[in-house]
């Protein structure tokens, strides 16, 4: 990690734990906004004007957290305003860098860093903390706006106006308080819930994440038994974005590497619809890789010394 603008060579992939054993998740560290005329953020964040080839995205394919950014940025209809940059998947001894694995950046023409940690310092010569993705980055100021995942979602959604596509809001008014209902289960239970259980340092810590994965899965299952399309009905939401990411890397890289290996999502018949129905939407296939997600999950050496890559799991239903 970064400790006043420096990497710190005792770098490890695994985060700090509470007296439980718990995994506990790093908190971001810059949170400004973009909005349409660089008026102040939903709340009251520094905020930059939305400018189409301003803007730029630094993502991993394997990493949820970045996905749902770049899930997002393709259904608002936003690939020609805003430009991406993938990091290689396989994590190095200075966290996320570019290189050569098929899919990602071998190289960065930004500021011309090796290493994502270099925007970081960059932005601030003094900061300390974990140079996580995504990072959506200012070209004009040669700055890290945000790298927040939650906050890029809505930045994406609402931030650009007339720059971004109408034809999808991910969070409509008549139905906000569900989506903040439900993302708040989501996350504890689902999105950072198969890290809880993967980086777990005890075993009490393992079986209760592992328990509210499961009982979290199950609720999904019963919710859509209706037949509605998306988890809130027949709209999509961010909810629906945020739950995709996870779902879909679940049989991949979950069940085996984090131990989360009770039921697969290809036991859950309508998760394993939904996800074909998120998948079939124009683009978002795009913003898959399943090679990128085995190969970055697998190559964490506190959980998988040897860096070997299991050949499955079969994912033929899903297209992939």
């Amino acid at each position: 990690m970064l400790v006043n603008g420096k990497w710190d060579a005792d770098w490890q992939p695994i985060q700090s734990a509470d007296v439980d054993g718990r995994f506990v998740r790093q908190n971001s560290v810059f949170r400004d906004w973009i909005t349409p005329d660089g008026s102040a953020g939903p709340e009251g964040q520094s905020a930059s004007p939305a400018e189409a080839n301003r803007y730029h995205l630094i993502v991993a394919y394997i990493c949820p957290w970045a996905s749902r950014t770049l899930m997002v940025r393709t259904l608002k209809k936003l690939e020609s305003v805003i430009s991406v940059s993938v990091v290689d998947p396989r994590l190095s001894d200075q966290g996320w860098r570019f290189g050569d694995f098929l899919g990602a950046n071998s190289h960065d023409t930004l500021i011309g860093a090796n290493y994502v940690h270099e925007f970081y310092s960059h932005t601030d010569q003094n900061v300390s903390g974990r140079a996580t993705v995504p990072v959506l980055w200012d070209k004009q100021a040669g700055r890290i706006i945000n790298n927040e995942s939650a906050d890029i979602v809505r930045i994406l959604n609402s931030g650009f106006g007339d720059l971004a596509s109408p034809s999808i809001d991910l969070r409509p008014k008549t139905l906000l308080e569900d989506i903040e209902t439900l993302n708040t289960q989501l996350y504890g239970a689902l999105n950072n819930g198969v890290y809880k259980a993967g980086f777990a340092s005890t075993q009490f810590a393992y079986e209760e994440a592992n328990h509210a994965i499961f009982e979290m899965l199950d609720v999904l299952e019963a919710r859509l038994s209706d037949g509605r399309k998306f988890l809130l009905g027949a709209t999509l939401t961010e909810a629906d974005v945020r739950a995709f990411v996870t779902l879909i890397r679940f049989d991949a890289a979950y069940v085996g590497l984090f131990k989360t290996n009770r039921r697969r999502i290809a036991d859950y018949p309508n998760l394993s619809g939904f996800l074909k129905t998120i998948l079939e939407i124009p683009g978002i296939r795009e913003t898959v890789r399943i090679d990128h997600i085995k190969a970055g999950y697998y190559s964490i050496k506190d959980l998988n010394p040897n860096g070997l890559i299991p050949d499955g799991p079969d994912l033929q239903a899903l297209g992939l």
